[in-house]
């Protein structure tokens, strides 16, 4: 067989450029990577996709007599005598190359021999080791789903001197992309031998980039100051937008952070400004109480309100994503324009926006060690032969998750989970949540059934 290019893979002399000086400190590259491993001879492309949390492998295979089928889930029981405690066991398993390849040779993997590697007590991964999806379960339950476990395994699919690995970047700046880059390059190249490294710019776009902690940390700096300005002034109110065009989770955990934000808004929760309950009635009454307020707003927070009020159409960027209107200078003059037409109350009000600040600042210490864990647990499944996988954390260990698992749905803030509830707690704001515009607009079961229970009970939420 002739090796054939991917269709969506060009290599052009006057794109590649050596990676070896990547830095782990700077976040000037883009928020996601993918990394094309080559194999002569074989038609085989492997390419792992580095974004947000997770980095994603995906293969591409070109065969001339028939086409390649997987299936991606499968229900397999332990080899024990006890077939009771087997039951319910499910292994979400991820393609390997020789499903596709069966006469595909192994070669021993080159980490037995590495000097970082001599000490450590198991070299590599059991084949039959699994991740549990959930840690806490009930007696009798079915033992649920698993995950391989990532990291080395004892065989590897690739020769040092066949592998051409091409790393892609794209999309935005993110903290950390270049510490995954870098740790690609070094465990290709350390661990596997591997010299032969290109590195390609794209203009592909994503939503979700890792270096979460660490845009959380510097969202710190952002709220601090915000409070600092309008503690100084009689009735200030702080507002900080902070990243989250579809889930609120950095500006809920930034939130959480902190003590000295009064109120936070999020996607996934619907809100309203006049009225009983409202935005404007909760800024009254905590000025009357502390003198001042800072609020903390994701950006995709409160859309159907901006459209409505500005007469927007909807529109879509060049990669297919809904444009949202922007929400923070939009709550601002709202409120400015309430306490005007309230003269006993005058506010003075402080905007800051540390998107791009937050976006180009370099990775955390944890987020440096999560990236590094990251990328080599993607160099190590890609050796082993394994294909279409993300890597991602299960319980505290990484794991091999089919790429599907995580493109199925969009991880969103629960309003019914614990998480919202601390949240809730913790600034004493109210839910904003109005029982009959919420059940228009959420698809969440647990939310309608629990603003139900609400309203059957007559208890307001806090």
């Amino acid at each position: 067989m002739e090796l054939l290019n991917p269709p969506s893979l060009t290599l052009p002399s006057s794109s590649r450029s050596p990676l070896s000086s990547s830095s782990s400190s700077s976040s000037s590259s883009s928020s996601s990577s993918s990394l094309f491993i080559c194999r002569s001879q074989k038609q085989t492309n492997i390419s792992i996709l580095v974004k947000s949390n997770l980095v994603a492998s995906k293969l591409s295979f070109s065969f001339r007599k028939k086409p390649l089928i997987w299936r991606q889930k499968h229900v397999i029981r332990a080899q024990t005598s006890n077939q009771a405690e087997d039951e319910g066991f499910v292994l979400e398993d991820v393609p390997h190359l020789t499903d596709f390849l069966p006469d595909l040779p192994a070669y021993p993997n080159p980490l037995q021999k590495s000097s970082a590697y001599a000490i450590v007590k198991q070299h590599f991964v059991d084949p039959e080791d699994v991740v549990a999806q959930k840690i806490v379960v009930r007696r009798n339950s079915p033992r649920g789903v698993h995950f391989r476990r990532a990291g080395p395994r004892e065989k590897v699919y690739f020769k040092e001197e066949e592998v051409r690995a091409c790393i892609v970047t794209c999309g935005g700046l993110c903290p950390g992309i270049n510490t995954v880059i870098r740790e690609i390059v070094c465990g290709l190249n350390y661990m596997y031998g591997v010299d032969d490294i290109l590195g390609i710019e794209v203009s592909l776009v994503i939503d979700k980039s890792f270096g979460f902690d660490t845009a959380v940390e510097e969202a710190q700096r952002a709220i601090n100051a915000a409070h600092v300005e309008v503690e100084s002034v009689e009735n200030g109110i702080g507002i900080v937008r902070l990243m989250g065009r579809y889930c609120g989770f950095i500006a809920m955990h930034a939130t959480l952070a902190s003590r000295d934000v009064d109120c936070c808004l999020i996607p996934e929760s619907p809100f309203y400004l006049e009225g009983h309950g409202g935005i404007f009635e909760f800024i009254e009454q905590r000025l009357k109480e502390n003198g001042h307020m800072v609020i903390v707003l994701a950006e995709g927070a409160g859309q159907e309100l901006v459209a409505q009020s500005m007469h927007a159409v909807d529109a879509k960027d060049a990669s297919g994503n809904r444009l949202l209107q922007d929400v923070g200078p939009w709550l601002s003059q709202k409120i400015k324009d309430h306490f005007i037409m309230n003269p006993k109350m005058a506010v003075n009000l402080k905007y800051i926006d540390p998107t791009y600040m937050i976006r180009a600042i370099p990775s955390n210490a944890s987020d440096n060690i999560y990236c590094t864990l990251l990328a080599h647990s993607a160099v190590h499944g890609a050796m082993a032969g394994f294909t279409g996988f993300t890597v991602g954390p299960v319980n505290s260990r990484h794991a091999y998750i089919p790429i599907n698992r995580v493109t199925e749905t969009q991880n969103t803030v629960k309003l019914t989970d614990r998480m919202w509830a601390r949240l809730l707690a913790s600034t004493n704001q109210p839910s904003f949540l109005s029982h009959d515009e919420v059940r228009k607009k959420t698809d969440d079961e647990e939310t309608v059934k629990t603003l139900d229970h609400i309203t059957n009970s007559s208890v307001q939420l806090p």
